[in-house]
């Protein structure tokens, strides 16, 4: 007597919900965050950098640029807000090169996870590193004498408006992270891209002291925008114009960058 043996086709697996892929992000979210606790020097590189920037820039260019340290802080704080935020945008491309050259996504990928939750999760983990800096750097920034003339609600504005900003540059960095070959040039890259787009803009100097030419280019530069829409949201002026083109920037380096970022994630990994 014979048997035959049937094989059944295993059952593809089935696709993700957007429930599933918004735990799995969180997940790994969480997992960004915990790394902290084993590797604590992050941390510390996240709060001891920002606040040698603004001791730095306060007591050793302060008094030449504003005349007087206290006024120079005042202006430069919501400047140097700005930058840190944009610089960190850095970190998220080598964490995220680095997780993908040894191998971190090749083990994500056996799982049966969503494809973008990886990535996903790195970018909102760093989002919330990105508020730790904001809240440190005004609360130091309180303890050397700058003051938020404008109210709490105008505070909270500066926050989400830099957040969303460098939510948006991000995948800027995101790409640059996917494309390198390793760390080491993710941050050669980034970095030179960063600094040019910072210090040409207003938000350490008042850019009516610029050339003309580089002037031009200022009133152009995002940053420049950024920076003055956070420094109205917290000591007052001009909020409305600046703030709307830095939405209209930040929209447009999602539109291009996003896209490629994530053809290039995929590519990748």
């Amino acid at each position: 007597m014979t048997t035959l043996t049937t094989t059944i086709p295993q059952m593809a697996a089935k696709r993700v919900t957007p429930l599933a892929t918004l735990q799995q992000t969180m997940t790994l979210a969480w997992r960004s965050l915990v790394q902290i606790k084993h590797n604590p020097w992050e941390l510390l590189d996240l709060s001891i950098q920002p606040i040698m920037f603004l001791l730095l820039f306060t007591y050793v260019f302060g008094g030449a640029i504003s005349g007087s340290t206290g006024d120079y802080l005042q202006f430069a704080l919501p400047g140097l807000l700005v930058q840190n935020a944009l610089f960190y945008t850095l970190s998220t491309a080598i964490g995220l090169n680095t997780d993908i050259t040894k191998g971190v996504f090749d083990r994500l990928r056996s799982l049966p996870i969503a494809r973008t939750a990886p990535l996903s999760g790195r970018i909102i983990a760093d989002t919330a590193k990105q508020v730790w800096a904001f809240a440190l750097l005004i609360g130091f920034g309180v303890v050397l004498g700058f003051r938020v003339t404008t109210s709490f609600f105008g505070l909270l504005g500066a926050l989400a408006l830099l957040v969303v900003v460098a939510l948006a540059m991000s995948w800027m960095s995101v790409l640059i992270g996917l494309k390198a070959s390793s760390p080491e040039k993710v941050q050669m890259i980034a970095f030179s891209t960063m600094m040019p787009l910072t210090f040409t803009s207003s938000a350490l100097v008042p850019s009516a002291t610029f050339p003309s030419w580089l002037k031009t280019w200022s009133d152009l530069n995002p940053v420049t925008h950024l920076a003055d829409a956070i420094r109205g949201l917290l000591i007052g002026g001009d909020v409305t114009r600046a703030a709307l083109f830095s939405l209209l920037w930040a929209a447009g380096f999602a539109v291009v960058f996003a896209p490629l970022a994530i053809r290039a994630f995929r590519s990748r990994v």
